[in-house]
């Protein structure tokens, strides 16, 4: 029987991935669900930092991402292929974010 691990609705969640799928140094390796709509990020490269979706996520333009409001979608976050992404098709661009989080260790998206 495989090992099954659950966690609350509110809980963070992370995953990490033991090496990147091609050669690019902005996949995403990890990624930890952080509270107030933030995401705790490491890049096969060992760029860290944080991005602060909480402006984007609340604001009247969310679009797919207003979907995130709900702290259980929000914990679902995962990899794939080294873009972090969510069950209902929102994704965030892992070389954008590799731009900011070099460049300030923070990227806020509005």
């Amino acid at each position: 029987m495989p090992n099954e691990t659950t966690t609350e609705a509110d809980s963070p969640a992370s995953l990490t991935y033991p090496m990147p799928v091609f050669n690019h140094s902005y996949q995403v390796q990890s990624v930890i669900a952080l509270p107030a709509y933030r995401l705790a990020l490491r890049f096969f490269d060992g760029t860290t930092g944080i991005v602060d979706m909480k402006t984007m996520i609340e604001g009247e333009n969310a679009g797919v991402f207003a979907a995130l409001r709900d702290p259980a979608l929000f914990n679902a976050v995962t990899i794939d292929i080294g873009t972090v992404t969510w069950p209902n098709g929102a994704d965030l661009a892992p070389d954008a974010m590799h731009a900011e989080l070099t460049a300030h260790g923070e990227w806020r998206l509005d």
